[in-house]
């Protein structure tokens, strides 16, 4: 569970990074992207392209961990059901005995 949430804040936190990098993409009159340790001057709209592609890729992924995470708690609240179960009978046992 804590690895999902891991990764579910770093996807998150991607998300948002791109949000921004778009947002201020609309107001610039130039483009820049960093590859490997330079940056590089590039189209504007191909730029926008890559990132709202690898948003839409971040975006898929998210929705994949939300529902690895939404089965996660269903069954841990089975298991915890079923554990609160066996104690409950264990417990009627023991008081008939």
């Amino acid at each position: 569970m804590q690895t999902l949430l891991m990764q579910k804040n770093a996807i998150n936190s991607q998300l948002f990074e791109i949000e921004s990098s778009l947002s201020e993409l609309e107001a610039s009159s130039e483009s820049y992207r960093i590859v490997g340790s330079i940056m590089v001057k590039t189209d504007k709209d191909s730029l926008k392209k890559h990132l709202s592609s690898s948003k839409e890729g971040l975006e898929l992924r998210l929705k994949s961990i939300e529902k690895q995470e939404e089965a996660l708690r269903r069954r841990l609240a089975s298991l915890q059901e079923e554990a609160i179960n066996k104690s409950r009978q264990k417990g009627d046992e023991n008081v008939k005995d």
